[in-house]
């Protein structure tokens, strides 16, 4: 390169630093007078005058280094799905997303860092924020933007924005304080990262949370208007309820026009009225209110499910059913099941729990003479090991209370590898969700005996009266209490291994037995996840009455609990396909795949609500 020239052979070296940045061997580096930005693989910087002095160089790095790091860590897609309608909310996402992506490179490279630095200082010296004398003038996205990189990175912000920074600073941390320290715990994740900027610009104030309640509505009528996404499954009900309409109405839990859309008025009335008195007006945007536990003929309109007798149930704790010398046997045999698992298992812990960590209000103290070794200060440490000021130190807050409610289908079509994959899916959610500070409730739920026990005997007694309805003993047992650690009740779950456990299942009752024990908790959030193979069996009961009476039994307690309770419902599928019964469900067929399996599904449920 001719030697008169400095000032390509700089956007030369330049444009090469970018490209190893972004990892993007065509990325093109131009040299621009007006506006600076990326156009996919082209970058414009800033042009230096052609002496080179040290601040248009610095200038020139930072938006260049910039420009390198979204091309490398954001996905536009991703970002445009989540992005906010309104201009300022917009903004303020998307100077979030920027300082994420910046982050990421300052964390890791000291020079990119100062780069970066430098560019922020020269760009801020012309922000309508250095001008700002009240609240009202300081433009809130470059506020949240200086504000999120302090956060990520633990550097200040440039000296000319501190003044007006300081005139939103306090309301910015009073309404969203516990979002922006969540941030930083989703750095490497953008689809986390960008639903908890969500969550923020809630609590801003600056976009409506959109009321729970009206999603079920609106998703019947997309359903309505001719989503086909279930079209299979209602080809399916057709067949099996040739009655017509109406009793398919009821077996999906969704009104139709008409007649079921009034009926669906009524019971929101006056069934929810009770729950409705004493919401405090200031409640949680977008909660919904906890409703007393009802009898099952107040569940849904026109709610047909019955019970002969309940008088021979039972809900027994896992030690009343064996000793502890089986319990500890049959918890070995569980353990051997684990054992060509067990790497896989402390890995799916790791990952599970770093997913959840990343929902929790959590934050760090940078620039400590003791703690972790803060990965950003490393290269000082090498230039001198005995440099201060070099370590980090997690600072702890109160997350939101959550409990979980695994519930286990414990059938006998569980029998072999299902209940042992199931088994182990409780294991480790426990174990992990634990130490996540999430408390975990393990139920099981089957009948006392096959076709029928006692009830079916008393009704035979009773000279067989015409559809009495669920006809046999329930066994709902307890693995582990919410408020009991995991090390405490470890062996019970050894109990799902025991020949003669397993017999027939009815899920709609189980499911209503589980969801009320968490309306009877006081956390905050409170999560149903339920592992099955499938529909409810019970051959007693499918004897004298409908074949898909427990069927839409089933249907319509989850169309309850997903469309009206605060309680949030999700399944697993043991080997079978359970999406016909909920929407929130996947399936696997081996324990190899409960890894990927088990952190969407979690993750997506705390995504969901940040």
């Amino acid at each position: 390169m001719p030697p008169d020239n400095p000032l390509e052979t700089f956007r030369q070296a330049l444009a090469g630093a970018s490209r190893a940045l972004a990892h993007e061997p065509e990325l093109e580096l131009s040299f621009t007078a007006e506006g600076s930005g990326a156009s996919g693989k082209t970058v414009r910087v800033p042009i230096p005058s052609r002496t080179l002095p040290a601040r248009d160089v610095a200038e020139a790095r930072g938006y260049a280094d910039a420009a390198a790091l979204k091309l490398r860590h954001h996905d536009a897609a991703l970002h445009a799905k989540g992005a906010p309608a309104d201009d300022i909310a917009r903004a303020v996402f998307d100077a979030a997303e920027q300082a994420r992506v910046e982050a990421l490179g300052a964390r890791a490279m000291e020079g990119v860092r100062a780069n970066l630095a430098s560019a922020l200082d020269l760009k801020v010296r012309t922000d309508p924020i250095t001008r700002a004398r009240s609240r009202a003038e300081v433009p809130l996205a470059t506020a949240v933007q200086l504000i999120v990189r302090e956060r990520l990175t633990g550097d200040a912000p440039p000296q000319a924005a501190r003044e007006g920074l300081k005139l939103v600073s306090g309301w910015i941390e009073e309404k969203a304080g516990a979002d922006l320290d969540a941030l930083g715990l989703a750095l490497d994740d953008q689809a986390a990262f960008a639903g908890l900027a969500t969550k923020m610009l809630r609590d801003l104030e600056l976009i409506e949370a959109e009321p729970e309640s009206d999603r079920p509505e609106e998703q019947g009528e997309e359903d309505e208007e001719g989503d086909t996404s279930e079209g299979g499954e209602s080809e399916e009900e057709e067949e099996d309820e040739s009655g017509g309409g109406e009793g398919q109405s009821e077996i999906r839990g969704e009104p139709e026009k008409g007649e079921e859309e009034e009926s669906e008025t009524d019971w929101s009335q006056e069934d929810m009225s009770d729950a409705a008195e004493g919401l405090a007006e200031d409640a949680e945007e977008g909660m919904m209110p906890v409703r007393p536990n009802r009898p099952l003929s107040d569940l849904t309109p026109q709610f047909d499910y019955q019970i002969y007798t309940d008088r021979f149930d039972e809900l027994v704790e896992a030690t009343e059913l064996c000793d502890e010398e089986e319990l500890t046997r049959l918890r070995a045999y569980l353990d051997q099941q684990l054992v060509h698992l067990q790497g896989a298992v402390t890995k799916l812990a790791n990952r599970l729990q770093r997913r959840l960590m990343a929902q929790q209000a959590r934050s760090w103290d940078f620039d400590q003479e003791e703690g972790l070794l803060d990965a950003a200060r490393l290269a000082r440490v090498v230039i001198n090991p005995a440099h201060s000021l070099s370590y980090k130190i997690e600072r702890d807050t109160e997350f939101k209370d959550t409990v979980v409610s695994l519930l286990i289908d414990n059938s006998g079509s569980m029998r072999g590898r299902p209940i042992s994959i199931a088994a182990i899916s409780a294991d480790i959610l426990a174990r992990t969700l634990e130490r996540c500070g999430v408390k975990v409730e393990i139920l099981g739920f089957t009948t006392r005996a096959w076709k029928g026990g006692q009830s079916r005997e008393k009704w035979l007694s009773e000279g067989r009266p015409p559809l009495p309805g669920r006809l046999n003993d329930l066994r709902h047992i307890l693995y582990k209490k919410a408020d009991e650690p995991w090390r405490r009740a470890r062996k019970n779950l050894g109990l799902m291994m025991r020949e003669g456990l397993l017999k027939e299942n009815i899920d709609g009752e189980a499911l209503l037995w589980a969801h009320n024990r968490l309306l009877a908790r006081t956390e905050e959030r409170r999560i149903l996840m339920v592992i099955s193979d499938g529909a409810p069996v019970d051959d007693s009961t499918l004897s004298v009455n409908s074949g898909t009476y427990l069927e839409r039994h089933l249907r319509q307690v989850i169309a309850w609990i997903e469309n009206r309770s605060p309680v949030e419902l999700a399944a697993i599928g043991i080997g079978h396909d359970v999406t016909r019964y909920y929407q929130r469900a996947v399936t696997i067929m081996d324990a190899e795949q409960l890894g990927g399996t088990m952190i969407e599904q979690l993750a997506s449920l705390f995504d969901a609500r940040a």
